[in-house]
């Protein structure tokens, strides 16, 4: 699993996957900036949530379980106009049905851009 279609559509770039933690990264493009010409908070929420949805995915699939989210709190601390943001995921609750992540998103001098805490629900699969 890479993150889907949508992951594809804004770009992201999963670097590394487990659930230990997590990385992934979006090239920013004029495609990722709002009307003043910086990443949209979108941005920096679809790639936490992909990356931490992703990682609880590995973890769970083989027991017939998804990753989908349940919570996405996301604050925006600096703002980027161009380069590379990453995320890297790190895990504070790996529960049966719920699994709860830190998400440090960061500039190309690895300065944090943004903070985001997310819940990810898991669940039976289909």
């Amino acid at each position: 699993m890479t993150g889907g279609d949508y992951s594809e559509l804004v770009g992201v770039e999963v670097l590394d996957v487990g659930p230990e933690g997590a990385r992934a990264r979006i090239e920013v493009g004029p495609q990722h900036l709002q009307p003043f010409g910086t990443v949209h908070g979108g941005v920096y929420a679809s790639l936490a949530e992909t990356i931490c949805s992703v990682a609880t995915y590995t973890a769970v699939h083989e027991d017939g379980m998804v990753a989908m989210a349940q919570s996405n709190a996301t604050t925006f601390v600096r703002p980027v106009t161009e380069g590379t943001v990453t995320a890297v995921a790190t895990p504070r609750q790996r529960g049966r049905t719920t699994w709860v992540w830190d998400c440090d998103l960061t500039d190309d001098d690895d300065r944090i851009c943004a903070l985001a805490r997310l819940t990810i629900a898991v669940r039976p699969g289909r």
